[in-house]
């Protein structure tokens, strides 16, 4: 279910990168191409994106399909960018939420999504959402998987120490998500993707993804690729990616199933992939 992007890089048009490319997100909301569970992204859509001396980024979500919002049309021909999050989304379950259940979702620097579903959802996290703060929980934007792996994100990224750098504690963040969740609700596909404007964390687990450094300068990290570039590489399943400019770092996580929780710091083996020139 549901299909995402992150960009960071040099200066596009929203529409260059979301709606030009032959298989961009837009089209991947009725025809993506390795889609594993579901195959229409038509229950609401989001980007968001950052503007030139300000951290914190702007949002345009709606309800409906993306290719029916003339608006964004509109915004993806002219808004200009050099970081951008962006999803279209297929719903597990019926809600009431409406825009506010379509990623990405925002605090501060950072712009979330989560493609997948949590296995046995509620009740598989009851213990997990009980080690947030109340007022976590009752500001969640929506009754849905995805809102609650966010706070549970959110939570990880507000306790970091001043010490630790902002991409490490990024790709931390989300590692340690997607482990307790996982051991909570075995069989979850937590894809996450979160970028903070300069850099971006990624997980594999359950479902695809892919990532190209574009010879121009600047990182796409995709649920599938937008064209048919063959650089695109595809992250191995159980896997944290961490990129800063065409820079790309995979980590092996953990199964919790497996063995036990740990921080994928301490995974044993890394992969660097360089950059093409």
């Amino acid at each position: 279910m549901c299909r995402h992007l992150a960009y960071v890089g040099p200066t596009e048009p929203l529409g260059r990168l979301l709606v030009e490319p032959a298989h961009a997100l837009y089209r991947q909301s009725w025809a993506p191409r390795r889609q594993r569970h579901g195959t229409v992204n038509a229950d609401g859509f989001g980007v968001g994106w950052y503007a030139e001396g300000d951290p914190r980024p702007a949002r345009y979500r709606r309800a409906g399909p993306i290719w029916a919002d003339q608006s964004f049309a509109d915004l993806a021909r002219v808004v200009r960018t050099g970081a951008l999050l962006a999803a279209v989304r297929d719903a597990t379950l019926a809600g009431a939420d409406a825009e506010a259940a379509a990623a990405p979702f925002a605090a501060g620097p950072w712009l979330f999504s989560h493609n997948g579903a949590v296995a046995g959802w509620p009740g598989s996290l009851e213990r997990v959402a009980g080690t947030l703060p109340a007022g976590e929980l009752l500001s969640l934007e929506a009754r849905n998987d995805s809102a609650l792996v966010w706070a549970l994100v959110l939570h990880r990224l507000r306790a970091v120490g001043a010490g630790e750098p902002r991409p490490r504690a990024d790709a931390r963040a989300l590692a340690d998500t997607v482990l307790e969740v996982a051991a909570a609700a075995p069989a979850s596909r937590l894809n996450l993707l979160l970028t903070d404007g300069e850099t971006i964390a990624a997980t594999a687990w359950g479902d695809t993804l892919w990532y190209l450094a574009r010879p121009g300068g600047g990182t796409v990290v995709a649920s599938e690729p937008y064209d048919d570039d063959p650089h695109w590489q595809e992250v191995p399943d159980r896997t944290l990616l961490a990129a800063s400019g065409t820079d790309v770092l995979l980590t092996p996580l953990e199964d919790p199933r497996e063995s036990a929780l740990v921080p994928a710091a301490t995974a044993a083996s890394v992969s660097v992939k360089e950059p093409r020139t």
